[in-house]
């Protein structure tokens, strides 16, 4: 087990996803950043942090160390002045002590520890062939920042698992959800990867094409460190200025539950059933609608790509 270790950015750091669009097959436009058919029996659960959200822009992981004080000198005809205490960094909302991620096996889900209800819609992948074209609008477009190619071939759903593979040239995938589209509710997709190359990037997303403040909730982000998951919540236009974010140590290559819960009250997300990152700024709420997106992107280095895939078992959305 790795123990959970929570990054809050407030400035500086990128977005992997940004608010570039690219067509997709149905004409709409492919978002910036993308299994068993069973219900999976709920084990361990993980680590949860939360990202303090605030007023200000905030994008880059920082953290605030009071400078230390500085002694007087020695003097003849008094004693030195002592130093000044160090005033305490502020308290974080954050996990109990000793809560570690699971990161082999099955994973709770969050819908059941939270008592979520019923599954409203979604995809369990209970078929073979092409992604469901009544659930799926899947991209035929230029990759991530225009670097290779999101082609619908890339998919394929087999055994109750939807597969988007990568390949050695970038050609990869992603889709997006046409069932669902709607402000607040809770989302929850179960994901693995193979052992990716650090180049290929796992993402599920709720965004907006049309959202006028590049809103987008990327509730597991995979980035060139493979051995954690990320969670941002992008604000504003602008990238990395606009963002809240943390990190969870995952294991990737093996299955996890991510989910996202969105009400009036913020924006919080889990792994495993255990809360990683919440938002309650509500300055930070997306003002549309948003709906699920799956995608594999591609981050080319100049480097030889290792072909990656991306591996999901189940969307579900509840209310």
């Amino acid at each position: 087990m790795f123990k959970k270790i929570a990054i809050i950015t407030t400035m500086g750091a990128l977005s992997l996803t940004g608010c570039s669009l690219a067509p997709t097959t149905n004409g709409a436009s492919a978002p910036s950043s993308a299994g068993r058919a069973s219900t999976p029996a709920p084990t361990a659960a993980a680590t949860a942090s939360s990202a303090a959200a605030s007023p200000a822009p905030t994008a880059s992981s920082s953290s605030q160390t009071p400078a230390s004080a500085e002694a007087a000198p020695a003097a003849a005809v008094a004693p030195p002045a002592p130093a000044l205490a160090a005033a305490p960094a502020p308290a974080q909302p954050g996990p109990a002590a000793g809560q570690a991620l699971a990161t082999t096996g099955d994973g709770a889900q969050a819908a059941a520890a939270f008592g979520w209800g019923p599954v409203l819609t979604g995809d369990e992948f209970s078929y073979t062939g092409a992604p469901d074209r009544t659930k799926w609008s899947v991209y035929n477009s230029a990759g991530h920042a225009g670097k290779g190619l999101r082609s619908p071939q890339a998919w394929s759903v087999a055994n109750g698992v939807a597969t988007v593979s990568g390949d050695a040239a970038g050609t990869t995938g992603g889709m997006s959800a046409k069932f669902a589209e709607q402000r607040y509710g809770r989302w929850e997709t179960r994901m693995k990867t193979n052992s990716r190359d650090p180049k290929y990037h796992p993402v599920l997303i709720l965004n907006n094409n049309a959202a006028p403040n590049c809103a987008e909730i990327d509730y597991a982000e995979g980035s060139t460190v493979t051995s954690v998951m990320r969670f941002f919540l992008h604000y504003a236009c602008g990238g990395a200025d606009f963002q809240t974010t943390t990190a969870t140590p995952v294991d990737s290559t093996q299955w996890h539950n991510y989910a996202v819960e969105w009400t009036p009250a913020g924006i919080s997300g889990y792994v495993d059933g255990v809360k990683t990152f919440t938002d309650p700024n509500p300055a930070h709420q997306p003002s549309v609608a948003m709906k699920q997106t799956l995608q594999l992107d591609w981050f080319p280095d100049g480097s030889a790509t290792k072909p990656s895939q991306m591996q999901v078992d189940w969307v579900r959305v509840y209310k």
